[in-house]
């Protein structure tokens, strides 16, 4: 209990570092994966900890500490009493911190369907008149693609096929279920936040794969994802999951380079960091119901 309950913080601190490396060197197929799994893991691990050590200053208060004493139960407290304090007032910070993550997921998804409204169950493409060139990968039953015109009249023919073709990898993959786990992973650890950057660029390059290899061609795709880019100019960034919203030079340089290999051996070793956070937050629990059950006993 005295240190396992700590250890899923070092690996918090640890997965930040890890993840701006496995994002240059492994394919984003599985780096996105498994980084939005390891995150997932450790924020559930970092957040049951705060539970625990919020527990253990509840649990041990004067009287339980009096009462196995009396009876003959030599008992220190598992932490420091100020400790005790500091997780409780976390653990408030975390559920604000998740609340309004939430509801910041529920706006932007609500604002983009308002857009879609009106439009038939089956239709996939939804053109919006607008002067301000965006695309989004609205998921959902049916889940569908918002283009507005002026991003359509800025793209010559083969790179409004690219432009589909990286939307609708968005919805055949669920990015947009990965990048919501990421997002609230980062909203109860914000020492996260880092992993879920690179979740939300990880997705996009993923899309980007997906496109090139559909359309067979990375230069007319990298050259769509640029002329996008400079279309768009300074528009307002958005939450949802769009064709120009993150790191486009690096992409670029991305499809004019050959596409990274999968190698799941290092993915598997990111995702197993994420499991230690979560075995040692287990090996913690069942301290502290040992010294409960030492001292209620």
């Amino acid at each position: 209990m005295r240190f396992d309950v700590y250890t899923p913080l070092l690996v918090a601190l640890l997965l930040p570092q890890v993840s701006a490396v496995i994002g240059r060197r492994v394919a984003p197929a599985p780096a996105a994966r498994v980084l939005t799994c390891a995150a997932v893991l450790t924020a559930v691990a970092t957040t049951w900890s705060l539970v625990l050590l919020a527990t253990a200053l509840l649990g041990f208060a004067p009287p339980v500490i009096r009462e196995a004493r009396e009876d003959g139960h030599p008992l220190t407290a598992p932490v420091p009493g100020v400790i005790g304090l500091a997780a409780c007032l976390a653990l408030a910070v975390v559920v604000r911190r998740v609340r309004r993550a939430v509801r910041a997921e529920r706006r932007t998804r609500r604002a983009l369907r308002r857009l879609c409204a009106g439009h038939p169950g089956d239709t996939e493409l939804v053109v919006a008149a607008c002067e301000v060139p965006k695309a989004f990968a609205i998921p959902g039953r049916p889940g569908r693609i918002l283009v507005t015109s002026a991003m359509l009249g800025a793209l010559a023919p083969a790179e409004r096929r690219v432009l589909l073709a990286h939307e609708r990898a968005h919805l055949r993959y669920r990015h947009g279920r990965l990048v919501t786990a990421a997002t609230l992973a980062a909203a109860a650890n914000p020492l996260l936040g880092p992993v879920r950057s690179a979740v939300t660029f990880l997705v996009e390059r993923w899309a980007d794969e997906q496109a090139a290899t559909e359309v067979g061609d990375r230069v007319t795709t990298a050259r769509a994802l640029a002329r996008a880019a400079l279309s768009t100019g300074r528009a307002r960034r958005s939450h949802a999951l769009g064709f120009t919203d993150r790191a486009v030079t690096r992409r670029v340089a991305a499809l004019q380079s050959a596409p990274l290999p999968s190698r799941w051996p290092t993915a598997a070793g990111v995702l197993a960091l994420g499991g230690v956070a979560a075995l040692f937050a287990a090996d913690a629990t069942s301290d502290l119901v040992g010294l409960l059950t030492k001292a209620l006993g």
